[in-house]
């Protein structure tokens, strides 16, 4: 979009003696007070000079220049408010907290509902992984995880708070007043933001080279090529608290701002030798030089660093290289630790995804150092060390080492097999491409360099071309949750269609099952009716949503009564889909009556789900998240996140804390309320079941036990759920588990099939119930001698296997034919057996439904391949590998050992 210079001509610069300069190096306007400035103060159009600076301020650690930037921005009128988790579980479309305006969209941002405060200011930390492979390069310009020190104003048609005016003024008091730099060494670079669908002008503020806030102006909706001009216009701004901390403190690199003692602390524990602090400042300070999407650009920095100080190349390379590792796992496990703290469970799909791979990429850095050091050792240093500034970690510290120890564990079982995953690539072509390594590493976790090192080993002439940001590849492919297409309509689009035709006259169906939960029966007047659809004014059947099944029940009009087999939801209007067709005028009254007896036990169990899910976060931790769930009559299902399958011991604790809350007659209560207010109070663990749209929210407390949004109904105390039993646990996938339970009378009738069951054991083992357990055991008992016995009669005929053989000499190798033997562990012992000592091939032949199933062994010298392939020319079914095959074949057994000496005679 062409922007008007207007946008950025301001009272505030006019008035202040500020002037609009082109920058001489990249064009850019900006405003600055100082009449000899010619560059834009940013990098790349200048180096970092802000080490020379004389600033008022004395050093700020990340902490206190949080504290100072929300203190300054209450004293200008905003209330500070808490931040949100770095995982955007209010966003349905996102899974990362990106920056600080995430926390007020969709609702706040588009005017469903208004701000917590207006304005307000926060601090948010975000997490940002598309410049993951430049962490550590560039000295601290880029960062997995920053914290966006904010203040944001609402403006609404009605009510203007304040605009570009006051937000340049603010920003110019606080880095002077604040920080005092001195006002001539500000500039506001014109420029232009868009995100999210929205768009503004923007000014950056930079001094001394360092960009320190961006200040948007949020005024236009972007639809297709089109800028429509909102009617909300949001004061959207984001300031750097580690950079502010960087520019007070002078540091050698933004890491030892950040991290302080902790940086040497990891070169320590890493093991490896500190770098040179004038080599990093040096280096820091012609940063602003790379661009890494040109690698080039790092070759030419290092080549200019060398050269200011006066070194080596190769030492420089070496020195900074080492560095910028360290500098990446320092990043890494910060962020990772604050992933964890906020409840992420690693994974290979949604946000698990994200974590997982920063997790590895931490381990492939600490490989590439040659460290033996144990990741969770590192992690539980940050956690030391920002334990004040973010106490989720600390609270959740033991979750946080236990997962990253166990996914340290998984990282190496995936490298030992990694040779296999990689030859299989190979076998494939004389390239592998960076589609390839995305695949490989989505479906092995195998690092790219892994992947083109061990290529080479197999086939010296192969083509792999690592790209130098493909980690950040991966993550943009992931950093967005796909667009939820909801469940599969089970209505006909030509309803749909009559339904939205009418819709201008057609009043939304009023929802009585939220009135009164307990309402069986109503009465509503007819208000479409259409094939076997019936829509009504008014009804107490529940459509299907939320993981709830829809309703059931009769309809009747007069003395004609219709069978409802399902209950559907279309925007505002619920659907009563019938048994048969139906042509009932509009208007008509009929009488509704739902299925009570399935309605009780779908509220038992929805009911006990919001019990069960409450449970397993206090037993398993606060990372435990709803994944998805089905309330029926018959049973109920839970996926929630986990990193692991719980222990039976875990499930019985579960189990217990459930039943005590049924037991403990808690209160259910239901209560809507604006959806700002929600999140302020409860926190975003309320859209566990998912975000729902409009400015307020139904949520359903269990007096102190659990407060959730749901649009599901409910019973009025836990005490009428009677009994809850879990029937099975399953892992789904990694990072998911699956609880499936009973409630109310269907645990007597669960009890009663497993009763069924123990009878027909029983009746099977001759013996009765009571005496089933004494039964089972002496089963065990004379098993295990069985086993024994049997183990001595094999070694017995082991012995004497080579007797029993038919052995014959084919060239060089004996070939040994075992026939009929029926046990097959045996048949494997005597294979082995006789291709131990010498070179040999053994077959043991044996008849399956009138075909031979062959099995072969070969001694470690010989491979397998060409014995096969010889019988599955002759029509047999199999395969094999190594020293071992087993084929299926319709043939005699004269052919059979022929067709073997055929291919021992061609060379094995």
């Amino acid at each position: 979009m062409k922007v008007n210079e207007s946008e950025y001509k301001l009272n505030f610069f006019l008035s202040n003696n500020y002037e609009r300069k082109i920058c001489k190096s990249c064009s850019t306007p900006f405003w600055a007070k100082d009449k000899t400035r010619e560059v834009c103060a940013d990098v790349p159009c200048t180096d970092y000079y802000f080490f020379d600076l004389d600033i008022k301020s004395p050093p700020l650690t990340v902490g206190e220049a949080r504290n100072k930037f929300l203190k300054f921005f209450e004293r200008n009128g905003h209330t500070i408010i808490p931040p949100k988790p770095v995982l955007a579980r209010w966003r349905e479309d996102l899974y990362l907290t990106i920056a600080s305006i995430v926390d007020f969209q969709p609702f706040v941002t588009s005017g469903v509902v208004p701000p917590p405060a207006n304005p307000l200011v926060l601090s948010q930390p975000c997490i940002r992984l598309e410049d993951v492979d430049n962490v550590g390069i560039t000295f601290g310009r880029h960062l997995t995880t920053f914290e966006m020190a904010a203040h944001h104003a609402f403006n609404y048609p009605d009510k203007q708070v304040y605009w570009k005016e006051e937000t340049v003024r603010l920003a110019k008091e606080f880095f002077t007043q604040e920080i005092g730099i001195p006002e001539e060494q500000l500039n506001f670079k014109e420029s232009w933001w868009e995100g999210g669908g929205n768009a503004g002008p923007s000014f950056e503020v930079t001094i001394g080279g360092l960009e320190l806030a961006t200040l948007v102006f949020m005024q236009y909706e972007i639809r297709g090529e089109e800028y429509i001009p909102l009617k909300l216009k949001i004061v959207d701004t984001g300031y750097g608290v580690e950079r502010i901390a960087w520019f007070t403190q002078k540091t050698p690199t933004a890491f030892h701002a950040i991290y302080g003692n902790l940086v040497y602390k990891f070169f320590d524990k890493i093991g490896v030798a500190k770098v040179d602090d004038e080599l990093l400042k040096t280096a820091a300070i012609l940063a602003g030089r790379i661009d890494p999407d040109k690698p080039e650009t790092i070759a030419r920095h290092r080549e200019e660093v060398a050269k200011k100080m006066g070194l080596k190349l190769d030492y420089v390379n070496n020195e900074l290289t080492r560095a910028a590792r360290v500098f990446q796992v320092l990043d890494h496990t910060k962020t990772i630790a604050l992933m964890l703290a906020d409840g992420l469970v690693p994974s290979n799909s949604g946000e698990g995804y994200l974590g997982r791979l920063l997790i590895r990429r931490a381990l492939r850095v600490l490989k590439l150092l040659g460290s033996d050091v144990k990741l969770y050792e590192l992690v539980k240093d940050q956690i030391e060390y920002w334990k004040e500034d973010f106490p989720q970690m600390l609270k959740n510290k033991d979750y946080i080492l236990d997962v990253v120890q166990l996914e340290q564990e998984r990282f190496e079982e995936t490298m030992s097999k990694a040779t296999s995953a990689i030859s299989s690539l190979v076998k494939k072509g004389n390239e592998i491409t960076v589609e390839d390594l995305v695949r490989l590493y989505d479906s092995n976790g195998i690092p790219p360099d892994i992947v083109a090192e061990e290529a080479h080993k197999l086939n010296k002439d192969i083509k792999v071309q690592v790209p130098h940001n493909f980690y950040a590849l991966v993550a943009k492919r992931h950093q967005s949750a796909p667009i939820k297409g909801g469940k599969k309509d089970k209505l006909p689009q030509d309803l749909i269609n009559v339904i939205e035709g009418k819709q201008p006259q057609l009043p939304p169906t009023e929802r009585l099952y939220y009135k009164d939960q307990y309402q069986r029966s109503f009465q509503g007047k007819v208000l479409l009716s259409y094939k076997n659809f019936l829509v009504l004014d008014q009804t107490t059947f529940y459509p299907e949503g939320g993981g709830q099944v829809g309703d059931t029940g009769v309809i009747r009009v007069g003395d004609t009564e219709y069978r409802v087999i399902d209950t559907q939801k279309v925007r505002d209007y619920i659907v009563h889909i019938l048994d048969k067709e139906v042509n009932i005028p509009e208007g008509t009254t009929v009488y509704g009556e739902i299925d009570w007896q399935r309605r009780y036990r779908i509220m038992k169990h929805h009911t006990g789900t919001h019990v069960i899910l409450s449970a397993a976060r206090k037993v398993l931790g606060e990372h435990v998240w709803q994944a998805g769930a089905e309330k029926t009559p018959q049973k109920a299902r839970l996926d929630i996140t986990h990193y692991k399958v719980p222990t039976e011991e875990e499930i019985k604790r579960i189990e217990d804390l459930a039943n005590y809350v049924i037991n403990d007659r808690r209160p259910v209560k239901p209560f809507t309320i604006n959806r700002i207010e929600a999140e302020m109070k409860y926190g975003v663990s309320i859209y566990a079941g998912g975000v729902p749209e409009g400015a307020d929210v139904r949520l359903i407390e269990i007096k102190d036990w659990d407060i959730e949004g749901c649009g599901g109904t409910h019973l009025a105390n836990t005490s009428e759920i009677g009994a809850l039993k879990i029937i099975n646990v399953e892992k789904l996938q990694d990072g998911v588990i699956r609880l499936e339970y009973v409630a109310g009378d269907v645990v007597a009738q669960y009890a009663r099939s497993q009763e069924e069951k123990i009878k027909e054991v029983s009746k099977a083992l001759s013996t009765s119930p009571s005496q089933l357990e004494a039964r089972v055991k002496r089963l065990v008992e004379e098993d295990e001698k069985k086993d024994q016995l049997l183990s001595s009669y094999r070694r017995m005929v082991l012995s004497e296997i080579e007797r029993i053989a038919t052995k014959e000499v084919v060239g060089d190798i004996i070939l040994y034919v075992v026939r009929d033997v029926p046990d097959e562990e045996l048949v494997r012992d005597a294979m082995r057996k006789l291709t131990s000592s010498q070179r040999s091939v053994a077959l043991a032949i044996s008849s399956k439904g009138g075909s031979k199933v062959v099995e072969i062994g070969v001694s470690k010298d010989m491979k397998v391949d060409k014995v096969i392939e010889k019988l599955r020319n002759m029509g047999g079914r199999g395969g094999g590998k190594g020293t071992y095959g087993n084929v299926t074949i319709n043939s005699s057994e004269e052919n059979i050992v022929n067709a073997v000496k055929s291919a021992i005679a061609e060379g094995l």
